[in-house]
């Protein structure tokens, strides 16, 4: 660990977890951004499904729109209606909500879980999320180092597939 190691104070201010976490705001937030990811789209489905009062739902979805997370959009099939969507950005969540799901589910941090998230074209459970090398090995915690940008060897481009 202890190649781990480095200014946390000194980094505070360059480390983009802060401001991820500030984007997000809180466990309502986490739990929008959870139906979202469910498909669900509109103001009444979001409050039904997680028994959030109407102002704080109205809060929480501002700010996730206000953080390019969710974008809010007028129906087409009736422009007096709205839906919110996640932007690629809020989809670039996605891991680090299965990985702190699947975190909450081994340490027993909640109910038993009755759902499994699966492959939708195999219906096969997902992987456990894991921390990876940029060649797909498996890395432990004793694996990482924190570097300069400056002192990151660039990967070599992958060779062309031959045709």
């Amino acid at each position: 660990m202890n190649a781990m190691k480095h200014n946390l104070a000194q980094d505070l201010e360059q480390c983009a977890l802060p401001a991820a976490l500030e984007a997000m705001g809180e466990r309502w937030s986490f739990l929008i951004l959870r139906g979202a990811l469910s498909g669900i789209r509109h103001f009444e489905e979001f409050q039904s499904t997680l028994g959030i009062a109407r102002n704080i739902l109205a809060n929480r979805l501002a700010r996730l729109v206000e953080n390019g997370i969710m974008v809010r959009q007028p129906m087409l099939c009736d422009r007096r209606k709205v839906e919110y969507r996640l932007t690629e950005k809020g989809e670039g969540l996605a891991p680090a909500m299965i990985a702190l799901r699947q975190w909450g589910e081994k340490w027993g941090n909640g109910p038993a879980f009755c759902q499994v998230l699966a492959d939708k074209r195999d219906g096969q459970p997902i992987r456990p999320m894991t921390i990876q090398a940029h060649d797909g090995r498996s890395l432990d915690i004793t694996d990482l180092v924190w570097l300069c940008v400056d002192e990151v060897t660039p990967m070599a481009a992958e060779p062309a597939a031959a045709a």
